[in-house]
């Protein structure tokens, strides 16, 4: 997938059929000139509604950022190494 609509396409099959909650938990942030990157616990929980059994992946996650030229901070790359528990 590269870019936003890309997702949110692949994304909207999704719509309505299930349910996300998740928690992150920040491990560490690292800032070097106008790249950082973010690393990440996540537990996530999906349910298929309306009343499915609610499947649960847990990992760690790997984003790096790019700072704009107006300043604003983007998302560029992200990894996952999400595994069923």
């Amino acid at each position: 997938m590269k870019g936003r609509a890309a997702f949110a396409a692949a994304s909207s099959g999704f719509a309505g059929k299930v349910q996300f909650d998740g928690k992150s938990e920040v491990q560490e942030i690292q800032i070097a000139g106008d790249f950082a990157y973010c690393w990440n616990h996540l537990t996530l929980s999906v349910t298929p509604l309306p009343s499915g059994t609610p499947s649960r992946r847990e990992g760690d996650i790997l984003s790096i950022f790019r700072k704009e030229p107006d300043g604003r901070w983007v998302l560029c790359r992200d990894a996952n190494m999400l595994t069923a528990v």
